[in-house]
């Protein structure tokens, strides 16, 4: 959730200074720094510029911190940009603007981000108007492993153009790995907007060298934190192993807020690694181009190629090279669905078997992605727990096809990180998932299974600051004996006090299944009550059912407990929404 400017506004330099510092840390996806660099020389005023909307969409915050970075270089371009997320489209004015870039992720099934859903509401209904003065370029960010590839994007896009807006440049489309591509795309941007490539003087400007400073960490240059605690969260009987990891980060420099994430570099397993290499009946000491250098192909393996997930481009190529493959069949244009269930549960390994043949390495490794960090809510309070972040990771293993499985990350933090070992790590900030800036706020929490993990900083955060707002939480998982996370704490919490309310949800101990969305319906009435006091209603967990039917339940909570149709009930959620009142971490 990486939310920008990267030099925070308490730093001794000029608005001018610290816009090219954030452009410089743009590749980086550093976070803020920390310590006192010298005062740098005041830097010429620049004219106020010519006006430009940045607008982002984003779930997790990469797309906002894309936007930032672009609206601090179209600054030293001579414009005068202003960011805001899309769902702030009233307030920014959107139908009056002349020239717009728009950032955006894609979320669930080619859906908008949370914080675009109102605006594609609006934009693609008949209530939107005609855009005939407005220029337009969009930015999609994705992951090529999922089905509709940057839909969101497309979808604005489109739309934009049906309205009658002009684009200025082709929509872009950036991968995980988005730095380069986005670098690419922007190259291209610059021109059709007619940005400034000269100074005040007429001369062409080139940024000056950075003030001497410490280095700072980010998504291209991980810290190595130092694991101190893996522990298991789930008690004998549960089938699942949950862990509690707690890493330093003294001597890092990185800091963060309840609401943040933090992202893991992990390694793949080595078993899989040397499977791989037998199925290449290669050694892994060959020496072989990666990333712009010669690495060992174990190395490579090991530390940069993402071996479990894979890509369209492999998927294709193994399909020529073995046109009698079922795989043939299934990259067919209507075969989506089946291709989705052939591809659970398999990894590069596994559809390598497919080739009649090892395959060259060199035409191999092009074809594989790069290994993209994970990220993942942080469990902590800085104030609670300063100088360390923890993290409640849910530890993926399964059988299939004669092989066990593992969670790329997950298990990197729970089998193959000893106490004391280095995990790489950054922090990603996010606007979008904050407690409520008046302490006396009531906050609702619905977090189950690993959900749990932002709300317990969240719990964290309100009792080492003293805020006297009601808390309560809704949390849920399979048994209550061996899967009740954080147990001691949280009824810790709610023997003093601090947490008003706790409603759980152990879906096995009764015949029927019982989830967090149930019992929000039975407790209409309180919950409808909390709102309207000014309640922050918060949801962590699986965006793919949890949250779609929390939602839901919370719809009906409005109709139910607050007397509103259906239609009523929407419009009330929706405003919620631009309040900032129900916020979203869901992956």
């Amino acid at each position: 959730m990486p939310t920008l400017p990267y030099i925070p506004e308490s730093a001794p330099f000029t608005a001018e200074q610290r816009a090219w510092l954030n452009g410089f840390l743009a590749g980086l996806l550093a976070q803020p720094f920390t310590g006192q660099p010298q005062p740098a020389a005041p830097a010429p005023e620049q004219p106020a510029g010519r006006p430009l909307l940045v607008m982002f969409g984003s779930q997790t915050g990469t797309a906002e911190g894309v936007a930032e970075r672009l609206a601090a270089e179209a600054k030293g371009r001579g414009f005068a940009p202003r960011v805001a997320p899309l769902d702030d489209y009233e307030k920014v004015s959107f139908p009056d603007a002349e020239k717009v870039v728009i950032v955006s992720s894609t979320w669930g099934d080619g859906d908008p981000p949370d914080n675009a859903a109102a605006f594609w509401g609006w934009l693609s209904s008949d209530a939107a108007p005609r855009l005939e003065k407005l220029e337009f370029a969009v930015l999609g960010l994705g992951d090529r492993n999922y089905e509709d590839f940057c839909g969101a994007s497309k979808k604005f896009d489109a739309r934009l153009e049906a309205l009658g807006a002009k684009r200025l440049v082709t929509r872009g489309e950036c991968d995980v790995d988005f730095e380069a591509t986005a670098q690419q795309w922007l190259a291209t941007l610059w021109p059709s907007l007619g940005a400034n490539t000269a100074n005040g003087n007429g001369t062409t400007s080139s940024p000056p060298p950075p003030p001497a400073r410490a280095s700072t960490y980010g998504r291209q240059r991980p810290f190595p934190g130092r694991a101190l605690r893996n522990l298991p969260l789930n008690g004998p009987g549960s089938g699942k192993d949950v862990r509690h990891h707690e890493i330093s980060l003294d001597g890092s420099g990185l800091s963060y807020q309840v609401g943040d994430a933090l992202g893991v570099v992990p390694r793949n397993c080595p078993e899989l690694v040397e499977s791989f290499l037998a199925r290449l009946k290669a050694t892994g000491q060959e020496e072989v181009s990666w990333d712009h250098a010669e690495r060992p192909l174990r190395q490579v393996l090991l530390e940069h190629a993402d071996v479990s997930r894979p890509g369209r481009k492999l998927l294709d190529w193994v399909a020529g090279q073995a046109p009698e493959s079922e795989l043939t069949m299934l990259l067919a244009p209507d075969n989506d669905a089946l291709l989705k269930k052939w591809l659970w549960g398999r990894d590069v390994l596994d559809v390598l078997e497919l080739l009649p043949k090892p395959p060259p390495v060199a035409e191999l490794l092009p074809l594989l992605g790069k290994l993209a960090p994970r990220l993942y809510s942080i469990a902590s309070s800085p104030k609670a727990h300063p100088g360390e972040v923890h993290l409640t990771v849910s530890t993926v293993r399964y059988e299939s096809r004669g092989r066990v499985r593992k969670g790329v990350a997950s298990t990197f933090l729970a089998e193959r990180v000893p106490a004391d070992g280095a995990v790489p790590v950054y922090v990603q900030t996010s606007n979008a998932f904050k407690l409520p800036s008046d302490p006396q706020r009531p906050v609702i929490m619905v977090g189950p299974g690993t959900g749990i993990a932002p709300f317990r900083a969240f719990l964290e955060e309100r009792e080492a600051a003293g805020d006297p707002g009601p808390n309560w939480l809704f949390f849920g998982d399979q048994k209550r004996a061996c899967d009740f996370l954080y147990e001691d704490q949280i009824t810790a919490w709610v023997t003093g006090g601090h947490l008003k309310r706790l409603d759980l949800a152990f879906s096995r101990d009764q015949a029927a299944k019982i989830y967090v969305q149930h019992r929000m319906l039975e407790q209409a009435g309180d919950l409808w009550k909390w709102l309207e006091e000014g309640g922050h209603f918060y949801v962590c967990g699986d965006a793919s059912r949890m949250a779609k039917d929390v939602d839901e339940a919370l719809h009906k909570v409005v109709e139910k407990a607050g007397g509103k149709s259906s239609e009523e009930a929407r419009a009330y959620v929706a405003n919620l929404r631009s309040e900032k009142r129900y916020q979203r971490d869901v992956y």
